[in-house]
């Protein structure tokens, strides 16, 4: 229930022409260190960009957070043009269930993307979508979050796929 499905180095390594090659048309995704390093209060360009090359592919993709203040995560959203699921309650499945209620979607077509294993890959799980987890974005910080990921690592290593930029390297 913890180990990830695929593992990628960001969110970056995950391309329109992958995602509908698995059959995915709903991304679900954690913010804080999966598409921002949780100090970074605004989208960069290349986050932009790439949220406009899947909306253009016809890839919906909707925050789901347990932020408790939903400030940053709306202004976050907003700035993306894209829909937020707060207060999740990760690893419980309930908000991402609420998040492909909302969208329309089934646990069939859609992906959950995050980086935590108790969290993100938990509730990926239990409410039947795919686990795909990325290393953090500005990397682990504070003490817990340091132990936290050096938890995760025997996890990681048992991950069926490690995504690589290169075809060839990719491994099952």
């Amino acid at each position: 229930m913890l180990t990830p499905d695929i593992l990628f180095d960001s969110y970056r390594d995950i391309t329109p022409a992958f995602l509908q090659s698995q059959g995915v048309t709903l991304l679900l995704t954690d913010l804080d260190y999966t598409l921002a390093p949780k100090a970074v209060r605004r989208p960069d360009e290349g986050l932009r960009q790439w949220i406009i090359g899947l909306k253009d592919a016809g890839i919906t993709v909707m925050i789901v957070s347990n932020n408790r203040s939903g400030v940053r995560v709306t202004e976050f959203c907003g700035d993306l043009g894209i829909g937020y699921q707060g207060h999740a309650g990760k690893p419980s499945p309930k908000g991402l269930r609420a998040a492909m209620e909302r969208t329309g979607a089934d646990p069939a077509h859609t992906a959950m993307l995050g980086d935590k294993l108790l969290t993100d890959m938990l509730a990926a799980h239990r409410a039947g979508v795919r686990a795909w987890m990325v290393e953090p974005l500005g990397g682990p910080v504070g003490i817990w979050n340091r132990v936290l990921h050096l938890l995760q690592r025997p996890f990681k290593r048992a991950c069926p796929y490690k995504y690589q930029k290169n075809p060839e390297e990719n491994t099952k």
